[in-house]
Order: C-alpha cells, then structure tokens, then sequence
C-alpha cells in the first residue's frame, strides 16, 4: 500500500526513528500510526514512553492561580515575533484571568471577542489553542513555573498535612524547584499506581517482545522485563525520577525529607504541563 510522506514524518518526529525504519512501520501496520509505532518500539527503535512533544507552531503559555483554582492557557500565533509582543502577552493574561474566574468548559463569546479586538491590532491570527484548569482544596496548594518565554508551564498541586507548611519559604522553594523539575524531565504521571492498565499492558508487551530476542530462559527473560517496567517508570513517573536540584535523591524522597524536616507530610497531588505546540491525543 502508498504511504505518504507526511505519515512517515510524522511517525518519526513521535518516535524518533529513521525515516526507512518508520516507512517499513508503516507498511508491515498497513498503514495504521499506533501499530508501527509499537512495532518501532518492540524492535527498540523508538523511545518506550516519549510526550508527544512536537512543537511546530509559535505561542506562549499562561498561568493564573488563586488559592483554590489555577488556571493553564495556551494562546498559540503564526511568529515568535507576536509571541513576544505585548499586546499578544496581555490578551494572554486576560483570558486566563477569565478562565480562573469563570472555569469555563469551552472558549466563550467574550473570550471570542477578546481575541479578535487584539487580532485586529497585531495584524496575524490568533487561536486559544487549549486551556484547563485544577482545583485545590484546604489542605493542597499550588505552584508555577514558566520556561523559555512561556514555551512550557507547569502547575504543580501538593498536599501538605499540615496547611501552614505552604507559607514556609523552605516549602515554597521546595514546589517552585519541583515545577521547575517538571518542565525539564515532563513526566507522563505523578506515580506507577496512576498510570492506565492498558498502557501497563502494552509497555509490559513491548519489552516482553524485546527481551523474547535475547535467547534466554522463561524465568530468566520474566526478570529482564521485569527490570525494564523498573526503569521505564523511573524514567515517566515524577516521584521516582531523581531530582533535578541533587539528583542523589528521588522526588519522593526529597518530599519524605522536606516532610520531615517541616513536622508534616508533603505529597505531589497532580500537575498539569504545556508546551507550546506540542501534540494533542485528539491530532493523533
């Protein structure tokens, strides 16, 4: 069957693999995305978890928070010129101001108009490309982390044991660093027990086919996947990665460490991560 070159690429920007390598995918999958891609995988020519992170298009990324709500906004343009004009910044913060205030599910008239006012002065078309939102209760607080520009944000939610904790300037620099720490590894959870079974399933699969090729016994071969699951959710589960600030220590042990040292508990909740362009599930 014709694959088109655009598939290919595309294969290739998520997987990393060479183009030859993503075309014979593609045939052997008959054309479909998500079977070469497994099939990249299981020969270990494509990373085993990768965030879809192609960046192809300009834009910058906003945050708004308030003590029980944050609000991530991605506001995306045709140049990095306008990403980095004022006008564009401001309209930027004003949506996402609207989006904590209102928690709207979808973009409003108002946010509309709000875009075509600045659409109108800058000259280039403008698209709120995404925006969500995150609730806090009591005992949880937020903290953000803009990178590069506003080309990655991160909202990152803790839940202290003690709520006075978040006021404590050791515990404010604590969640600042894991946010900044989120922007630079992206994790794809917070931790191995919230990670989808299917997603288990299939990763489990893929290193049970890669380890299939090495020739050794059943109980042998059980112990290399095994070891492989270990290290693949040290490598997309924030709590297991090792710390960007002393990287001696896993997240979880720098909280357990933190926890200790404030007469608390401190636990990593949820986050949220944009960057810029990247791929949606929906583009898929």
């Amino acid at each position: 069957m014709e694959i088109k070159a655009i598939e290919v690429k595309k294969l290739r920007d998520k997987t990393g693999a060479g183009m030859m390598e993503c075309k014979k995918a593609l045939v052997d999958a008959a054309g479909d995305f998500a079977k070469a891609e497994k099939i990249l995988k299981e020969l270990g020519l494509a990373a085993a978890a990768k965030r879809a992170g192609r960046a192809t298009n300009e834009g910058r990324i906003f945050i708004e928070a308030s003590d029980s709500r944050a609000a991530v906004l991605e506001l995306s343009c045709e140049t990095d010129f306008v990403a980095k004009n004022e006008d564009f910044q401001k309209l930027g913060n004003k949506l996402a101001g609207i989006v904590l205030q209102e928690n709207p599910k979808e973009k409003t008239k108002a946010m509309e108009d709000e875009i075509t006012s600045t659409v109108g002065i800058i000259k280039e078309n403008i698209q709120l490309r995404r925006f969500i939102t995150m609730e806090a209760a009591a005992d949880e607080f937020f903290s953000s982390y803009i990178h590069g520009e506003g080309r990655i944000g991160v909202v990152l939610k803790i839940k202290a044991g003690n709520p006075d904790v978040k006021n404590i300037d050791a515990v404010k620099d604590l969640a600042f660093n894991l946010a900044l720490h989120i922007a630079a590894f992206s994790p794809l959870y917070v931790s191995e027990d919230r990670i989808d079974a299917s997603y288990l399933k299939e990763q489990e699969e893929i290193f049970t086919k890669q380890a299939s090729q090495l020739g050794k016994p059943e109980n042998v071969l059980a112990g290399i996947v095994k070891g492989k699951m270990k290290k693949h959710f040290a490598e997309i589960c924030l709590v297991d990665q090792n710390y960007v600030r002393d990287e001696k220590f896993q997240v979880r042990q720098v909280l357990e460490n933190a926890g200790k040292e404030t007469g608390t508990t401190l636990a990593i909740v949820d986050f949220i991560y944009f960057k810029v362009g990247e791929e949606l599930p929906s583009e898929e």
